[in-house]
């Protein structure tokens, strides 16, 4: 086996689980690769080993079976633009608060490299969303897809933004608001949910559009088929606005015409039987909980 191994930035709590994984791994005689400045985080904190590093997309290829990520969701989010269309399952171990994608729980390492190596899991895909512009922005040539939601803000202003949208070339609505989130079923439980949208389950193929404090009363989430193409512009008092993808931000000038579709590849996350996406809602949002029951 041999897996890729990912963190967003080091915590000195964390020690203890980073060194399991390690110790595990090797015992295990699995072949694993560390992201070359998470590698370098740990190298400062740590008296470990020189290990392989990897720096880009372009060095995980398929003789990758899985990869760790180490922190919260926010850090699949990022491993993300490492994986791209690789195919490379994550295993996403939770040193974080919430954990929807990082599952496994830091104090089952071992029993989730055991699952692993019995082959006792089942591999779920996420949806993605890609966007195209016109005419087209610098940075947005690659680095063009998002996991939970693409979405789009005012900038350098109080007033709100114009944001006229078409679903397959139809007009929908001018939303009159501070933003709009375009959210897959992973997103939903994330930026969408905090602004009144629904919780969507990730093999549900819907997508949802979530305006941000509109002031059009009647604009209310709306879930369409995630096979439908959404076009929209912007226009408002300042001459640009906040294109987000994920945690990715970019500055856009108005009226640029942005296209919003489903990405034509998945990314596929590794479940364990005992870490279902309806047991993660019970227990992370105490979803149905009564004080009075």
């Amino acid at each position: 086996m041999k897996v890729a191994i990912y963190g967003q930035y080091f915590k000195i709590e964390d020690s203890a689980y980073v060194e399991n994984l390690f110790q595990i791994l090797t015992s295990n005689n699995i072949d694993f690769v560390i992201e070359l400045k998470y590698y370098k985080s740990l190298k400062k904190h740590l008296n470990i080993k020189k290990y392989k590093t990897f720096t880009s997309y372009k060095e995980l290829d398929n003789t990758f079976n899985f990869m760790f990520t180490i922190g919260g969701d926010g850090t699949i989010l990022r491993a993300v633009t490492f994986i791209r269309a690789s195919n490379i399952p994550i295993v996403g171990i939770n040193t974080g608060r919430l954990g929807f994608l990082a599952t496994v729980q830091k104090e089952n390492i071992l029993n989730a490299v055991n699952l692993l190596l019995k082959k006792e899991y089942k591999l779920k895909e996420r949806s993605l969303l890609s966007i195209t512009t016109y005419p087209e922005v610098d940075g947005l040539n690659t680095l063009n897809f998002a996991l939970n939601e693409v979405s789009v803000n005012r900038k350098n202003t109080a007033s709100m933004i114009t944001i006229k949208t078409y679903l397959d070339d139809e007009f929908l609505n001018s939303y009159w608001a501070d933003g709009l989130i375009i959210a897959t079923p992973t997103g939903s439980t994330g930026y969408s949910l905090s602004c009144g949208g629904p919780i969507i389950t990730p093999q549900a193929k819907s997508f949802v559009l979530t305006p941000i404090a509109p002031h059009n009363l009647n604009a209310r989430p709306l879930v369409i088929p995630d096979d439908t193409k959404i076009t929209f512009t912007v226009s408002g008092r300042e001459d640009h606005f906040f294109l987000s993808l994920d945690s990715r931000i970019k500055t856009i000038d108005n009226n640029t015409e942005i296209t919003v579709k489903k990405s034509d590849f998945n990314l596929k996350v590794v479940q364990f039987k005992d870490q279902t996406f309806i047991k993660t809602l019970r227990e992370k949002l105490l979803w149905g909980q009564d004080t009075r029951n």
